[in-house]
């Protein structure tokens, strides 16, 4: 598949570089060789048939307007391509899962997809139709999320039936998890993200600059979930790649050893595991069996105040500077309406924020602030400047211990994962694909 892709970026009567020294030496290729193909790249053919199924280049550029709109239409022109070979790959393995399915007599009818897309629609605020005509007017379609949809649910059916009921959990098992939390408590375990590339000895590198491009168009700001759910191998990619709550050693051994190296909101690898390459992300982390202060219940008061038009950023330090200064003043939050109706500032009443709901920068100020105190400013010359009063916290309990059914469920869904892995590289493996 490679290197037909290659050959049709090279134009006739260009030669390309020298192959570097290697495996390929065997081959006896020229230096200098030409490739005499010229393909235009705007003819709609079939890119790959999947065992009679066709892939067409339309059903590529649909599914990667997708990914380019969860990025905000920001992936810069020189990633496309390579967006576009690792989309026929995802749109393979789809099409096995969902054959796979069909074969186990496993469909997913019309009216499911229907439904799905109905409820996708909703969280754009649109109807079905609406949010039809928007996917268009963005070079992807309906149909192609239908698709996705549909190679997800038929793949989540066939392992409840074909691998789920296979997997056993002892409870003995469960007991000696329970045992190694209570004897861990107070230790860190982290809410993680994955994104798991497959890879060959033959496909290794090329697989690590995959992962590597995936790592960068996110660091540019791109979804973590986005990219999970469409180039992840796991099973996990259904849910964007979550893994959920794990401690370090309930991983292999250099997935650990990354993890415990970052801090959260931060993403790292490609690292190499048996099998392939793995991309992790770290959401979030807390303390075994232990209280999260991040986790306590603020009630606050918001005061805003707006720029006017055209506020340079000197004018917009100056206002900042004396909201500072009001704000040193204010005694507790019965004072707060008194000091709005003086600087013409917009109150919000919020008695329900988590901490750990705050943009990181805001919890560390809130963890330390007296009930009565006050943020220092924040905003921009756009926003304005506003602060928050904090009127009363509730602090969390002790967090409690999963209970048995958890721990097993868990232990379940990771065996079932790596099964599932098994199962679809068997697929390939016994799959009949040309490529086009």
């Amino acid at each position: 598949m490679t290197l037909c892709v290659i050959a049709a970026a090279l134009p006739l009567g260009h030669a390309a570089p020298a192959l570097a020294q290697g495996s390929a030496d065997s081959l006896k290729l020229p230096d200098d060789l030409t490739i005499f193909d010229k393909r235009d790249p705007h003819l709609h053919k079939p890119t790959a048939v999947v065992n009679g199924k066709i892939i067409t280049q339309t059903d590529i550029e649909q599914r990667l307007a997708l990914i380019v709109l969860a990025n905000g239409d920001n992936i810069p022109a020189e990633e496309m391509d390579r967006l576009r070979v690792q989309v026929l790959r995802n749109l393979i393995d789809e099409t096995l899962q969902i054959q796979e399915a069909k074969a186990n007599d496993i469909t997913i009818s019309k009216a499911e997809l229907d439904d799905s897309f109905a409820r996708i629609a909703a969280n754009f605020k649109q109807t079905p139709e609406q949010f039809t005509q928007y996917l268009q007017s963005k070079g992807s379609s309906a149909a192609s999320i239908k698709r996705q949809m549909e190679g997800e649910m038929a793949w989540s059916r066939l392992l409840r039936r074909n691998v789920q009921p296979f997997v056993n959990v002892s409870e003995e098992e469960v007991q000696s998890v329970i045992d190694r939390m209570k004897a861990l408590k107070g230790s860190e375990e982290y809410r993680v993200g994955e994104i798991y590339l497959s890879s060959t000895p033959e496909n290794a590198q090329q697989i690590f600059e995959n992962a590597r491009n995936i790592i960068e168009q996110i660091r540019q700001g791109g979804s973590f979930q986005a990219y999970a759910r469409q180039f992840s191998e796991a099973s996990t990619a259904a849910v964007g790649g979550d893994l959920g709550w794990v401690r370090p050693g309930q991983l292999p051994d250099a997935l650990g050893q990354a993890l415990t190296e970052i801090d959260v909101g931060q993403i790292v690898g490609p690292i190499a595991i048996p099998g392939g390459f793995s991309v992790l992300y770290l959401m979030d982390k807390r303390k075994v069996l232990t209280a999260d202060p991040r986790d306590a219940i603020l009630s606050l008061k918001q005061i805003s105040v707006a720029f006017p038009a055209g506020t340079s950023p000197a004018q917009a330090n100056a206002r900042a500077k004396s909201f500072t200064e009001q704000l040193q003043k204010l005694q507790g939050c019965g004072s707060v309406a008194d000091l709005a109706k003086q600087l013409n500032a917009e109150v919000i009443d919020n008695d329900n924020v988590r901490v750990r709901d705050l943009p990181a920068p805001l919890q560390e100020l809130m963890l330390n602030l007296q009930v009565g105190q006050a943020t220092p400013p924040f905003g921009s010359v756009d926003s304005g400047v506003r602060s928050l009063v904090l009127c009363g916290r509730d602090d969390p309990q002790d967090a409690s211990q999963p209970s048995f059914d958890q721990i097993m469920a868990q232990l379940e869904d990771d065996r079932v994962n790596k099964r599932a892995r098994i199962y679809l590289r068997d697929l390939r493996r016994d799959a009949v694909i040309d490529y086009n």
